[in-house]
């Protein structure tokens, strides 16, 4: 009898949609993958959001997306988020396209170098202004920190019917401000007179590219300004310019957008909302294409033998079309249905996040923060009992105080509503639900895979409500649950749960995304006997305050402990000893009939970490014993797997490696 085949990924897209249209609902799905460059130097590209080269990486990202997928989009560069402790905003790429395909405006703006010789930058001066049917003068702009650079200022605003331009009584020459950022970012509003508009439009010139800032407009107004500044360019024979300025909101629904944003360490992709995975595996792809054409990936190499993510996320949003259309609103127990079964599996946390988790993570579990159980369990059940309507006020109330970190911040939590409902800040009023457990991987394939993995759990979860009351993990969370093999056992349950539902993935690919993310460092034996030893999550846990140089402070992360899997199979125990630093390492039970243990080593002793008077285990010596028979491994700081070696052992100890509780799974060589 010839075996039936899995169902292919677009097969089971398909059979989302069918489930989702059922209950008459559309999800979109968004994203923000995150890339840096091959070599990543310096810190704009480890821990900082701004630096000297980062913005040039997002203009070659965005000329790539332009040339070969994106040809009828406009690269505008905006003001992003500031965020406190930090001197100016970040910035955003924002590239747009209308949604039926046009150009935004009749020639699409290039990111190729063209003329500005004076005397064509006169030209199109003296011509914008009869094409925008203004009587206005350019003002001259001064640099103070590059005086020779040519900047013009024009006063211009919209009244709602047609564009003005009044005279801001500051002379012909204006000083621009001591600050970062573009000219039109600049300009010393403060010193204008009360009741004149302060908008303007700026242009100059940075390098070998002419930039045109746009003061805020309405969407309208906007478009016809960039209209007309194309066509004079084309009369005048001006290159395209690069725009910078706001972007207006999109009132009639014609646009789409795509932000190159910078990021702590990364620069991070925020995708259109898609209304099919196959519209989010196409971005995967191209992403994917257009990075690598740019010197861009969605990894980093850490070291020869070890790969890791950006560091800066992956993470995939729930919403709707539209906030009319958004089912997330009047399904208050279908939001309460991913809650819950979040909780009850921690692979959904731990398996596809990057090296960061637990408490101190930029994507705490609810039941990792201050949160207790208790609030939790009477915010769901009271969620479950709301009767039909649009609840998306007290959906936010009830949920944001309690999905966050231990400091209360609503945006680090490994289920975010910070963007659901919330009116206390912009952006806050977006219906989108945000999975932050989510890293950035190598391959666009994986990343859509896990796009497919979560769409399918928001099916299936809709379809069939989850409502079993919360977990109380205790120890187990941050001790079996930090082991590959718990969470492959978990993960595994998952995926059972899907495929009665009628929802098939493919064990395959996540097993090879979980080969990556806890990659084998030592195997000894052979089919049936053998030693698996693997990389696994370890919880950095954050430090207190620590006074810098000018009387600032900063929190630091102790990351000077590891952790690894020991999985060994049955006929491995009976026939061999493991010792690690002489001490031996005792196996018990795993799962699917394996026998192992956790083990935590203390890999670096950088200031500030906790236990300062605990001693590096490095070189890390695990030995494998048979009779007199003995294999030696190393593990020093420059690799991340072991090497056979011919070392002396270390001298025996007669007491084995120890748990610092009977109940755990996980010894500790930091124990006596």
């Amino acid at each position: 009898m010839k075996t039936k085949p899995a169902p292919s990924f677009e097969e089971t897209a398909a059979q989302i949609e069918r489930v989702l249209a059922q209950y008459g609902v559309k999800l979109t799905m968004g994203g923000e993958p995150t890339y840096v460059p091959l070599e990543p130097e310096g810190s704009e590209w480890h821990i900082t959001a701004l630096g000297p080269t980062k913005l040039g990486y997002g203009y070659a990202l965005a000329d790539a997306l332009v040339a070969e997928f994106l040809p009828q989009a406009t690269a505008i560069l905006s003001p992003g988020k500031t965020y406190p402790g930090e001197l100016n905003p970040r910035w955003v790429i924002n590239l747009v396209w209308r949604t039926d395909g046009a150009p935004l405006h009749p020639r699409t703006a290039t990111l190729q170098p063209g003329k500005h010789t004076p005397a064509v930058l006169k030209a199109f001066r003296s011509e914008l202004l009869p094409a925008l049917r203004v009587k206005g003068t350019w003002l001259r702009g001064r640099d103070p920190f590059i005086p020779e650079r040519q900047v013009w200022i024009l006063p211009l605003d919209h009244n709602g019917k047609r564009f003005a331009s009044n005279d801001w009584r500051i002379g012909r020459n204006v000083e621009l401000l001591r600050a970062e950022g573009s000219a039109g970012l600049r300009l010393p509003l403060d010193v204008i007179a009360e009741g004149l508009s302060k908008r303007a439009l700026v242009l100059e010139v940075i390098g070998q590219r002419v930039h045109v800032f746009l003061p805020p407009l309405l969407q309208v107004p906007f478009t016809k300004l960039l209209e007309t500044i194309e066509s004079v360019c084309a009369k005048t024979g001006c290159e395209a310019p690069l725009f910078d300025g706001y972007l207006p909101p999109d009132d009639a629904g014609h646009w789409t957008k795509l932000g190159i944003a910078s990021d702590p360490g990364v620069l991070e992709i925020n995708l259109p909302p898609c209304a099919t995975w196959q519209e989010y595996d196409r971005w995967m792809h191209t992403l994917e294409k257009a990075g690598a054409a740019c010197g861009l990936r969605s990894f980093k190499q850490v070291l020869p033998d070890e790969q890791a993510g950006t560091g800066g996320g992956n993470h995939l949003l729930f919403g709707g079309p539209t906030l009319e259309e958004n089912a997330l609103f009047t399904h208050p127990a279908w939001v309460t249905s991913i809650l819950r079964y979040w909780q009850h599996h921690p692979s959904l946390a731990y398996l596809f996040t990057g090296h960061y988790v637990g408490s101190s993570s930029q994507a705490p579990r609810p039941d990792e923060s201050r949160t207790s159980l208790y609030d939790l369990e009477m915010a769901y059940a009271f969620l479950e009992k709301l009767p039909a309507g649009d609840h998306r006020q007290i959906i936010s109330e009830t949920i944001r105080h309690l999905h966050t970190d231990a400091s209360g911040n609503t945006h680090r939590s490994e289920i975010s509503f910070d963007k659901f409902w919330n009116v206390h800040f912009d952006g806050g009023c977006r219906g989108l639900i945000e999975f932050r457990a989510v890293e950035s991987l190598p391959h666009a394939r994986w990343m859509s895979t896990l796009g497919l993995l979560w769409k399918a759990l928001a099916a299936f979860l809709l379809a069939k409500p989850f409502t079993a009351r919360l977990i109380d993990q205790g120890d187990r969370l941050h001790d079996a649950y930090f082991l590959p093999i718990f969470l492959w056992a978990d993960f595994s349950s998952v995926l059972a749960d899907l495929r009665r539902a009628g929802f098939v993935l493919p064990e395959a690919v996540f097993q090879e995304i979980v080969d990556w993310r806890f990659p084998v460092m030592l195997r000894h034996g052979s089919a049936g006997a053998a030693l698996t030893v693997r990389k696994a999550h370890e919880g950095w846990p954050l430090l207190s305050e620590t006074p810098l140089e000018g009387g600032s402070t900063s929190r630091f992360v102790d990351t000077s402990i590891e952790r690894l899997e020991f999985v060994a199979d049955a006929d491995f125990a009976n026939q061999f000893e493991i010792r690690v630093q002489g001490r031996r390492l005792l196996l018990e039970t795993f799962p699917g009939g394996k026998l192992g243990s956790g083990l935590r080593y203390r890999r670096t002793a950088l200031y500030p970490s906790l236990h300062p008077g605990v001693e590096t285990h490095m070189p890390l010596v695990v030995e494998i014993i048979e009779g007199r028979s003995r294999s030696t491994y190393l593990l020093d700081g420059e690799r991340r797997e072991f090497r056979l070696g011919d070392v002396s052992p270390p001298p025996r100890k007669g007491r084995p490696c120890q748990k610092l509780r009977p109940t755990l799974v996980t010894c500790d060589l930091r124990l006596p």
